[in-house]
């Protein structure tokens, strides 16, 4: 009896340790928790439906329209509110790079690149010119290009304005012992009209007087352009050909507004050619233009090449690479080119903020000289940070999908690169840069095909919105960077197609018209800048409906002042406002 009381109070003592176990240390569990989520609860940050741009650390009321502010989503997954993780996969698919930023006296690439052609040196030039009125009764140059020496017949001239002269010449010489100097002086006239001793003699000699007169080269050269035909009817002094001495040729470079203060005459200069890419000719600067050209914002460099065997053709594309030695006070970076994200005003680049981790965050950086394919970095950078060198466009796409701070996100507006009116709440236009005409008509092209995207959405059309996309792509395709020669038009150009192209490729290949219309997001605010920057001859519309994505807003573009929403269809159809009229 006694051992089963004991097994009992046993029993009941492992049973109470057991239950204080188990729920005592789940209530300190659930005070852990509870505590965890109070504090995360002090960082929530709220923000306005109409004006997502908002973001205050409190909840009330929205300073620009007054609505109730709402909670904001909080990063995924212990990200920060402006940083996006990409999976290992999606950076091998879009080959993306990074790379440590250092000091720039670590690079060997302190040399600045121009790019420019080959050209005919104009001081080896020389026009042959008729030296008398008269009929070309025959050319011998037949074509442009021939080579041509000194003292060879260019053409032969019917000349009866010389008949006069010559019968001053042939009176005149029957009194050259009496009056010499006459005689002098009309011989002298004839030679002024270049006829030679020669052909003088044989007009006194023979006593008969010529119709036909030939023109002979006074220089060695090759011909680089015909200036008259055979029967062309010529004036004293017009020119007949044109002569080029090849012996030396000008190297003629385009040099950017900010390479200027690099450049100098006497600067050695080594000279590469794509005919010739393995033979390098050394120069020096013998001469930098004065003046601006206020369309393209660049300067002509020249250097003069010695043209051994003719080997240097007018007209080929040649690069010039000069030493540059970056002087500066502190510190600078040298990032890649391809590592920068202009947005007119501001340049970016995304920071790896993991070391362990594909995690980017874009940022802010204020850019030194340019040198070779490299930027300096004045601020925004540290030596030792990890940045994005290539693909860095593919990086800020998928940014501004998850409607994360980017280069452009005008659909959410989340982006501190686009200036906000604050009286409307909407983005303000971008600067209109002067570009082609012909520019102009091939993004054009690009709209129209955008337009048939948008009304495909507006139709609940997937299938046509997917046939619509692949026309965006190949109409964005077919447009000619060359005719930028701006190079911030350039390179504005270069993120605006990125984002535009991205979007029309993933729109074709989905046929989910959710999915459609979120990609048509990114599409449409990167066609928005470039239309507004460079304008396509034709007013749009600039619209917005503050419902999309969650109520983070979008917008579109469309040829109408009526409202008919992409991202609703026929569910919200009038659903929106005009935000901006782009002329």
């Amino acid at each position: 009896m006694k051992k089963n009381i004991i097994y009992f109070v046993l029993a009941l003592a492992v049973g109470v340790l057991g239950g204080y176990l188990l729920f005592g240390g789940n209530t300190a569990q659930s005070k852990s928790e509870n505590h965890e989520h109070a504090e995360a609860a002090t960082d929530q940050m709220w923000t306005c439906s109409m004006h997502p741009q908002i973001m205050q650390p409190e909840p009330g009321d929205c300073p620009l329209c007054g609505m109730d502010l709402i909670p904001a989503e909080s990063g995924a997954e212990g990200l920060g509110a402006d940083e996006i993780r990409m999976t290992k996969n999606a950076m091998a698919l879009a080959n993306i790079q990074t790379m440590v930023v250092g000091d720039m006296s670590d690079s060997e690439e302190n040399f600045m690149t121009l790019s420019g052609k080959i050209m005919p040196n104009e001081e080896a030039n020389a026009v042959q010119a008729s030296y008398f009125e008269g009929r070309i009764e025959k050319l011998h140059i037949n074509y442009t290009g021939e080579k041509v020496s000194k003292g060879q017949l260019l053409a032969t001239i019917y000349a009866p304005s010389l008949v006069v002269t010559q019968q001053e010449l042939l009176t005149t010489a029957s009194l050259k012992a009496s009056q010499p100097a006459l005689y002098k002086s009309v011989r002298n006239k004839l030679k002024l009209l270049k006829l030679s001793d020669k052909q003088i003699d044989e007009i006194e000699s023979s006593g008969k007087i010529r119709e036909r007169f030939p023109v002979y080269a006074t220089v060695s050269g090759t011909v680089s352009k015909k200036l008259a035909e055979e029967g062309d009817y010529v004036t004293q002094g017009q020119p007949i050909v044109k002569v080029s001495d090849l012996g030396t040729v000008w190297a003629m470079f385009d040099a950017y507004e900010n390479q200027i203060s690099q450049l100098k005459v006497g600067q050695k200069i080594t000279v590469t050619t794509n005919a010739y890419p393995d033979k390098a000719f050394d120069a020096t600067v013998s001469f930098i233009d004065p003046r601006l050209n206020t369309q393209s914002r660049t300067v002509s460099v020249r250097a003069t090449l010695t043209n051994r065997g003719g080997i240097l053709k007018p007209g080929m594309f040649a690069v010039g690479k000069l030493e540059n030695k970056i002087r500066s006070e502190g510190q600078q970076l040298l990032v890649p080119a391809t590592a920068v994200m202009w947005t007119g005003k501001r340049s970016l680049v995304y920071v790896k903020t993991n070391p362990n981790e594909p995690i980017f965050e874009v940022r802010e950086v204020t850019l030194g000289q340019r040198s070779g394919d490299n930027y300096a970095i004045r601020e925004g950078l540290k030596s030792g940070e990890e940045i994005v060198s290539y693909g860095t466009f593919t990086v800020d796409a998928a940014a501004q999908l998850q409607g994360k701070k980017s280069m452009m996100n005008t659909a959410s507006q989340h982006s501190s690169d686009v200036e906000i009116d604050e009286k409307t709440g909407h983005p303000k236009m971008m600067d209109r840069i002067k570009v082609d005409k012909k520019f102009q008509n091939q993004l054009k092209v690009v709209f129209e095909d955008y337009i048939k995207l948008k009304d495909a959405l507006v139709n609940d059309d997937p299938k046509t919105a997917s046939q619509a996309a692949k026309a965006v792509g190949t109409s964005l395709s077919k447009i000619d960077k060359k005719l930028l020669t701006d190079n911030q038009a350039s390179t504005l150009w270069t993120n605006f197609e990125s984002g535009i192209q991205s979007g029309a490729n993933k729109i074709s290949s989905e046929s989910d018209i959710k999915k459609q219309r979120k990609h048509f997001e990114l599409l449409s605010s990167h066609l928005i800048s470039a239309v507004e920057t460079f304008g396509i001859n034709q007013k749009v519309y600039r619209q917005y409906c503050p419902m999309v994505d969650g109520n983070k807003g979008a917008y579109w573009l469309s040829k109408e002042n009526k409202v008919l929403n992409p991202y609703f269809g026929e569910s919200m159809l009038t659903c929106g406002e005009v935000t901006n009229e782009i002329n």
